[in-house]
C-alpha cells in the first residue's frame, strides 16, 4: 500500500482506539434504555450521567447544564431557534456574522421568514469581526447574538471573550459554535460570559451522530424536539448511549494537555505554510496568520481550481479540502473566502489542510514534495494563467 496522509481532519476526525474501547460495552451487552428502572437500564444512566460530567469538567460548567444532541447542526438550530421563540416578547433582531457555519446561518435565513430580523456582521481580511461593528449593531430588541469560536475553513480565532462581556453587558444572550475549538482552544464558559455553546463529537476523535449543547443555567430558551421526557424534559429522543459514552472519553481525552498539542501542532502547520509559500508562487494564505486554530492551513492557489487539486492529490494518497464538508458538492466558491474579499475566480483555487496531534513531519515532507508539481501542472494546462 502506498502513502496514506489524512489532512481534512476539520471536516471529520478518526475515532480514537480508546473512545471507541469505552463505546463497546454500550453496543453490545449493555443496550438497555437509561429511563428503564431495571438494571441495565441503570447502568447505561449511569454512563450518560459520566459523560455528562466529563463534559462539564471539560468546559468548567454544571453538570446540569450539558444537554445531548445528535451533533453540532442540531446544538446550533436549537441555540439559534430557541432562544429567538422564546424570547420574542422581548425583540426579535439576531446578530451573527457572515462566515458563519450554515447550520447556523441557515438557521438564520429560516428565521427571518418568521419575522426576525438578522444583521450579518462582516469580517476584516483576516477573517475576525471587529468589535465595533459588533457594538453598533446591538439594539434595543436584539435578543441574541451567535459568532463562533473559530472559523471552519480559515482557523480565524474571534475575540470571544470581549463579545461575551459586550453580550452580558448589554442583557443579550450570547451563542458561540465552538464545534472546531474544542480540543484546541481551552474554554471556560463563566470566564468568557457564554450562554450557550454547540459541539461536535466526531471532530476531536469521537463518534459521529452525537453533540452537546451546553446551556447556562437561567437562559430562557424553547425545546426543538418534543416527545419523551428525556434531558431534563429539554430534549426528547431516546439516548445514544454509546454515542455520549464515546463523546465523553474523546472531550476528556481532547482537553488534556492542550498547550502541548497546541505547540506540537502549530510547529508543524508552520512548516507546512512557510514550504507552500516558498516554493509557489502566485500563493495566498487565508485567515489570520497567528490567531488561528493551530492544526488550520487555508491557501488560495491563483489560476487553478480546488478540485483539481483535491483529485491529484488524491492520486497521491493525501486526504484535504477546498472548504467545509458540508458544502464540497457546491460548485459556488466559499462564502468564507468571498466574506473575507477573495474574488470568485481566486476563491475557487482553495486548498484547505486541517492536521491533529497524529500528523507527523514526515507528513508534511511528503505534501511538500507532493504539491507544488501538482499545482504547476494544473497551472500549465490553465487558462487563466494566459490572462493575468
Amino acid at each position: 500500500m502506498g502513502n496514506f496522509i489524512y489532512m481534512d481532519n476539520a471536516a471529520t476526525t478518526k475515532i480514537s482506539p480508546e473512545v471507541l474501547d469505552s463505546m463497546m460495552p454500550y453496543l453490545t451487552d449493555g443496550y438497555g434504555n437509561p429511563s428503564s428502572i431495571y438494571s441495565i437500564g441503570r447502568e447505561s444512566r449511569k454512563a450518560v450521567e459520566n459523560a455528562r460530567g466529563q463534559v462539564a469538567k471539560a468546559l468548567k460548567c454544571d453538570v446540569g447544564e450539558i444537554y445531548f444532541t445528535s451533533g453540532g447542526s442540531e446544538s446550533d438550530n436549537w441555540a439559534i431557534k430557541g432562544i429567538a421563540f422564546a424570547n420574542e416578547n422581548k425583540g426579535k433582531h439576531i446578530i451573527t456574522t457572515n462566515i458563519e457555519h450554515h447550520a447556523v446561518l441557515h438557521t438564520c435565513k429560516y428565521l427571518e421568514k418568521c419575522g426576525f430580523e438578522v444583521t450579518y456582521l462582516p469580517v476584516k481580511s483576516n477573517g475576525i469581526v471587529d468589535i465595533n461593528d459588533l457594538k453598533n449593531a446591538i439594539r434595543k430588541d436584539t435578543i441574541l447574538i451567535s459568532v463562533m469560536f473559530a472559523n471552519n475553513e480559515i482557523g480565524s480565532i474571534q475575540p470571544i471573550k470581549e463579545i461575551g462581556q459586550i453580550a452580558k453587558e448589554n442583557n443579550i444572550y450570547f451563542h458561540t459554535d465552538a464545534v472546531q475549538a474544542i480540543g484546541n482552544i481551552p474554554i471556560n464558559v463563566n470566564e468568557l460570559n457564554i450562554d450557550l455553546l454547540s459541539l461536535s463529537a466526531h471532530k476531536f476523535h469521537g463518534p459521529k451522530g452525537v453533540g452537546v449543547l451546553y446551556i447556562r443555567k437561567g437562559v430562557n430558551i424553547s425545546n426543538m424536539i418534543h416527545g419523551g421526557g428525556q434531558e431534563k424534559n429539554m430534549r426528547a429522543g431516546t439516548e445514544n448511549v454509546a454515542g455520549i459514552v464515546g463523546l465523553g472519553k474523546a472531550i476528556e481525552l481532547a482537553t488534556q494537555d492542550i498547550q502541548k498539542k497546541s505547540e506540537y501542532l502549530i510547529n508543524l502547520r508552520e512548516k507546512l505554510i512557510k514550504g507552500i509559500m516558498d516554493t509557489i508562487p502566485d500563493t495566498i494564505l487565508n485567515g489570520d496568520a497567528d490567531n488561528r486554530l493551530p492544526g488550520n492551513i487555508n491557501v488560495c492557489f491563483k489560476y487553478i481550481e480546488g478540485e483539481s487539486i483535491l483529485l491529484m492529490l488524491d492520486m497521491k494518497g493525501i486526504c484535504a479540502s477546498s472548504g467545509s464538508a458540508c458544502t464540497s458538492g457546491s460548485l459556488e466558491p466559499s462564502h468564507v473566502l468571498l466574506a473575507i474579499g477573495l474574488p470568485h475566480e481566486i476563491a475557487h483555487g482553495s486548498l484547505r489542510l486541517t492536521l491533529c496531534a497524529q500528523n507527523t513531519l514526515e507528513d508534511i515532507e511528503y505534501i511538500l514534495e507532493s504539491l507544488p508539481p501538482i499545482v504547476a501542472n494544473l497551472r500549465s494546462m490553465s487558462p487563466l494563467i494566459y490572462n493575468k
